[in-house]
């Protein structure tokens, strides 16, 4: 893989940057297209048949492109042609197409999840391009997410962060009643804000630093704010972080790059929750094991 891929955009060139460079950009967000008319396209898609194998960006022509296609829908269209021609489709995740599931995710002229703020990648339509555009698509870039195939990236470092500490132990029987513990509205509609993360990975392909905080926090973060959570908020805040350090994350530096890209808008105050339960942990920590030490 091409180390010029893998930049980050915090002040430095994408590729599309540099091949853009002294025009007026067309790819802001808040761009639309609402003519009606059909487009027609450019693609500039990053295939890579394999994690082992180089890539390239190959170019891509998408006529008649009708502006109430969903992004996706615009792929799909793209494939049939390329299989009709014998040739490979490309290959990209998604599954509800509803902005539920976290599958789809892909970098979109430089930007997580395209021009929309606050919209994943199946949501994203194509009347916010114009016609004549030239799109640049690539997979998530992070040491933690390798590319599988094309489009695809292997995002399972997320789901061992969660198995870390992401839950609440129940010790017997079958979930308990929902009404049983009273919990206040307040922090009943924080926990619901945490809990919207569809684990995308959009946090981590827009930090600067691959940074997985934003997921972590916001994974955390929701239990945190419930009375269920309480018994295992420290533990949880321990070794979550620690699992994500585990999987290659960088750390986080407060660029904000994260709740930018967040199709569910999260914010970084989620963060500052994370690392104060992580403090607080880590003393408790070492104020026990000197505890232990000295009896």
């Amino acid at each position: 893989m091409s180390s010029a891929f893998r930049v980050p955009r915090s002040g430095l060139a994408q590729p599309w940057d540099r091949a853009h460079r002294g025009r007026t950009s067309t790819y802001d967000r808040g761009t639309r297209n609402d003519s009606g008319a059909r487009m027609n396209l450019t693609l500039l898609v990053w295939r890579q048949a394999s994690g082992s194998a180089s890539g390239k960006l190959v170019r891509y022509e998408a006529p008649h492109v009708s502006p109430d296609m969903s992004f996706l829908e615009m792929l799909d269209v793209v494939n049939e042609g390329l299989i009709q021609k014998g040739e490979q489709p490309i290959a990209f995740d998604h599954d509800c197409r509803e902005g539920i599931c976290g599958s789809c995710g892909m970098m979109i002229n430089g930007v997580a999840h395209g021009p929309m703020k606050g919209t994943a990648t199946c949501q994203l339509h194509m009347r916010s391009f114009k016609d004549g555009d030239t799109i640049y698509i690539e997979p998530w870039r992070a040491r933690a997410f390798p590319v599988i195939k094309d489009l695809v990236v292997d995002r399972s470092a997320f789901d061992r962060i969660v198995a870390a500490g992401g839950f609440v132990s129940v010790s017997t029987g079958s979930a308990p009643d929902g009404n049983a513990i009273p919990v206040g509205k307040t922090e009943a509609d924080m926990a619901m804000d945490a809990a919207q993360c569809i684990g995308c990975g959009a946090c981590v392909a827009a930090c600067p630093n691959a940074s997985a905080m934003l997921f972590t926090a916001a994974k955390a973060g929701h239990l945190a704010m419930l009375p269920q959570g309480q018994p295992e908020r420290r533990r949880r805040a321990l070794s979550m972080i620690e699992r994500m350090d585990l999987e290659g994350f960088g750390g986080c530096t407060w660029h904000g790059e994260c709740q930018e890209a967040c199709p569910k808008s999260i914010h970084i105050d989620w963060i500052t929750r994370l690392y104060r339960d992580y403090l607080t942990a880590a003393v408790t920590q070492q104020a026990e094991s000197a505890a232990e030490a000295a009896i």
